[in-house]
């Protein structure tokens, strides 16, 4: 560690390349500041080409970027390109360990990761992980046997990781989901109080959902009681905008559509059901809501995780799930169709879902850093 004895504590918090690593990191520097840690101390660690440095400048932290990227999966001269560019990003996180002296590092998992902590190894800086998915991760994995202490979202995580400090404290969420009404959430969308369908699939969209998406738009657009928010990622959204307009000429007045919501918490906790793949933060804000769910795991995720996550809801009587391979638009309008008829199923599903919440994640996680600083 750095010698530093009277100043201010340095929080390194790194973890990048989707929402699911990127959102557990805000979380965690909006507690920190909320107990009372100066933000011009927090420092975020990743990759200025990844969606981490937008939500970073948005929210007015400090970003130390490097360009790491994500490992390929067989040897090839691919794999030595992106040994080379480890070394160098490593290299980079080097010089902002030493100028900014870090107390501790965060880390939320992935490769954006990895370099800040083989900074914190090499330079004996106390560091704590957070894995989300009930599968974890390759960096997870590699670095958790050296860390102070490892936060887990699922129970069943724990027997895939070696440390002897794990904790199971769910997934930070942000403050909002239990700060806001249903009500409040449905005016800052402008939307009327009727029974509200979430399309959603992650910040880069999600083609099965998409495309299964529109028998569900074509029943209830326009529909006096619905309302439809539709969240088709940013690569899809102009060509759903296109299909949508071809078909009926200009858009319903119940839908919203949007490339990404920026304050996905308004979208949830405004919605009676959501379609969504599973990621992991993703489930925990689902949960959060108290929402009821049709989950379509995105089946190539890495050692199908998110059929792994899906299924811990399952089994909960907390979701239901549709796989990739079987949802089409006649699948998907079934199962929306099975919720809004059946109340007890759907009101089942919402106090299910609520029960596997865990609102505290972000404090436990936080208590985790001051403990490995001391």
């Amino acid at each position: 560690m750095f010698n530093k004895k009277n100043k201010e504590k340095v929080y390194f918090i790194t973890g990048g390349g989707t929402g699911g690593h990127i959102y557990p990191a805000v979380s965690i520097i909006n507690t920190l500041v909320d107990s009372n840690v100066d933000i011009k101390n927090i420092y975020y660690l990743g990759n200025k080409k990844n969606l981490e440095y937008e939500i970073a400048q948005k929210n007015g932290y400090n970003f130390l970027s490097y360009s790491a990227k994500g490992m390929p999966r067989k040897l090839s001269f691919g794999f030595i390109l992106w040994l080379f560019g480890l070394l160098v990003s490593t290299l980079k996180a080097m010089t902002y360990f030493i100028k900014y002296q870090p107390d501790v590092v965060f880390a939320t998992g992935g490769y954006v990761c990895a370099p800040a902590l083989f900074c914190a190894i090499l330079f004996h800086t106390p560091y704590v992980m957070h894995e989300s998915d009930i599968q974890p991760g390759i960096v997870t994995r590699f670095f958790a046997p050296c860390a102070k202490s490892v936060s887990v979202a699922f129970e069943d995580a724990k027997k895939l990781i070696k440390s002897k400090n794990i904790f199971v404290n769910g997934n930070p969420i942000r403050q909002e989901f239990t700060a806001i009404s249903k009500k409040q959430a449905r005016e800052e969308l402008s939307l009327k109080d009727n029974f509200t369908i979430l399309i959603m699939g992650g910040s880069l969209g999600a083609r099965t959902i998409n495309n299964s998406s529109f028998k569900i738009l074509k029943e209830y657009a326009n529909k006096e009681g619905y309302e439809i928010l539709w969240q088709t990622g940013k690569k899809n959204f102009d060509e759903i905008t296109k299909k949508i307009l071809d078909e009926f000429e200009e858009l319903p007045d119940n839908l919203v559509l949007q490339p990404y919501f920026d304050k996905m918490y308004l979208a949830l906790l405004s919605s009676d059901v959501a379609i969504s793949r599973a990621g992991s933060l993703s489930l925990s804000e689902i949960c959060a809501s108290s929402l009821p769910s049709i989950l379509i795991p995105y089946p190539y995720a890495s050692q199908n995780h998110q059929k792994k996550n899906a299924m811990s809801l399952v089994k909960n009587k907390a979701a239901l799930m549709i796989e990739d391979k079987d949802c089409n638009g006649d699948t998907l309008y079934d199962k929306v169709n099975e919720l809004i008829n059946n109340k007890e199923l759907l009101s089942d599903l919402s106090y299910n879902a609520y029960k596997l919440a865990k609102l505290n994640s972000a404090q436990n996680i936080v208590n985790q850093l001051n403990q490995a600083i001391k």
